[in-house]
């Protein structure tokens, strides 16, 4: 009897948990809007020529965005283990340099500038280079969420692959496109994947509108952010 009673309590406890899970699943996205919303509020001008003269990424609402993509990734479960952990390490890095000086390093393109400056931009351990890869993990984010969108009977492990061959392989050496291709075995089928991000009070259209609204605010941040790599000379950079 008490062996039932404490098997049906662990029933409970991991169905508390996975509506837990989906009810912060919706909310994911709907921030990670409103954050981007943000950014393009706090970009200083109204033009592309003021944009060019004077480049602003607001380093803690992008920081807050890039954490936010990290719950999208553990919904891909241990799939993306390795990719969360390179986002959440190189957000702490540059959080740590902006609370170092929160007026100096409110622009992230300040951080690149004064390190490229100092000759240190290249480095292994730069937050030029920590910048560089976030904006990548990102890409990887954007196109998996378009890959979605535009192809509802796609199926997820082919999704998570095309995205991963667009954006972060041609950057990685071969042990990181290996351990890869093994972590893809472990990508949950679509619908888990989808119903988790959905929340219980939503639906597919609801959904999809939302994604498609995340990857229009998106997109053309990382292209100005990839026009800003150019110009720094990070933008080739491959994992050694």
């Amino acid at each position: 009897m008490q062996a039932q009673e404490e098997g049906e309590k662990e029933d409970i406890e991991v169905e508390m948990k996975r509506r837990r899970e989906m009810e912060k699943g919706t909310e994911i996205l709907r921030y990670a809007i409103e954050e981007l919303s943000l950014i393009v509020k706090l970009k200083p001008g109204d033009n592309h020529v003021a944009s060019a003269a004077a480049p602003h990424i607001p380093t803690k609402p992008f920081l807050y965005v890039c954490n936010l993509v990290i719950q999208v990734l553990d919904k891909l479960g241990p799939t993306m283990a390795v990719l969360r952990q390179d986002i959440h390490q190189n957000v702490q890095k540059l959080e740590m340099v902006h609370e170092s000086d929160p007026l100096l390093n409110s622009n992230l393109v300040e951080i690149l500038k004064k390190e490229a400056s100092e000759g240190n931009a290249r480095k292994a351990t730069s937050c030029s280079k920590a910048f560089l890869w976030l904006t990548r993990s990102m890409d990887f984010t954007s196109a998996l969420l378009q890959e979605l969108t535009n192809d509802p009977e796609q199926r997820m492990e082919q999704a998570v692959e095309e995205s991963y061959n667009n954006t972060l392989k041609p950057w990685h050496g071969w042990i990181s496109s290996a351990a890869f291709k093994v972590a893809l075995k472990l990508v949950p089928d679509r619908k888990t994947f989808t119903n988790t991000l959905m929340g219980k009070d939503g639906n597919n259209e609801s959904l999809k509108e939302e994604m498609q609204t995340l990857i229009s605010l998106f997109l053309p941040l990382l292209e100005e952010i990839h026009s800003i790599l150019r110009v720094y000379g990070l933008d080739r950079l491959k994992s050694t």
